[in-house]
């Protein structure tokens, strides 16, 4: 195993500084790339898809849960499968208190083609209380690019943001696999949104606003103080 030199304090500290000024210039490029993301046209849903839960039968306006944006997980679980995908379920054991998410007005929820009979009992084990949606009654995986048919099938995980105005519903962007690398707080969910974080500072100018409420950070509370 080879591990890191050893030093003195001051050296360490020189080291530091120096790789600092670089994090500083990725952070800033990190910025920028969401606002890139903000920038991108949008596309309106106009296929009804319909989804089951232990609610019944929804649709994905309902996915929305009132709120105005949506990130959807693909959950790699197929029909035929006794559980649901080990890496998945792993980034939703990192997911955090969706309450943050929702206090800024975005919900998130994951969808599969399992049966909802197999979901429930796997996110029973699991030992989750996020929504989780079976898409097995339509072509919602195949058309946002999570699962593919063909002579060799296969799934793959990823995240599909939605945005809301009234009863429209548009797609703004989706990334899959390697693009979920460092995906899990609620920063890094809403950096993938149309709103983003709602702050500010963010570009475009005056998305913070959209929601007619203060910025994002001036909303945070502890998760059991929401309303909502």
């Amino acid at each position: 195993m080879t591990l890191p030199r050893i030093v003195s304090r001051e050296e360490w500290r020189t080291a530091r500084e120096e790789l600092l000024v670089r994090e500083k210039a990725a952070t800033r490029a990190r910025d920028a790339l969401a606002a890139e993301r903000r920038g991108l046209p949008m596309v309106e849903i106009d296929k009804e898809y319909v989804f089951e839960s232990g609610d019944g039968k929804a649709t994905l306006l309902d996915l929305f849960a009132g709120r105005h944006q949506l990130v959807v997980y693909h959950f790699m679980f197929a029909p035929e499968w006794d559980a649901g995908c080990r890496s998945c379920s792993a980034f939703l054991d990192q997911i955090g208190h969706l309450a943050h998410l929702r206090a800024r007005g975005t919900e998130f929820a994951a969808v599969s083609r399992a049966p909802y009979t197999k979901i429930l009992p796997f996110k029973a084990r699991m030992g989750w209380t996020l929504p989780w949606y079976s898409s097995r009654e339509s072509d919602f995986n195949y058309d946002f690019q999570a699962s593919f048919g063909g002579d060799e099938p296969y799934e793959r995980p990823g995240v599909s943001c939605f945005l809301r105005e009234r009863d429209r519903v548009f797609h703004t962007y989706s990334t899959y696999e390697r693009g979920l690398d460092g995906l899990g707080s609620t920063t890094t969910l809403l950096d993938l949104t149309a709103l983003g974080r709602q702050e500010e500072w963010e570009e475009p100018a005056g998305r913070a606003s959209a929601l007619g409420a203060p910025a994002g950070s001036e909303r945070i509370r502890y998760h059991d103080e929401y309303e909502d």
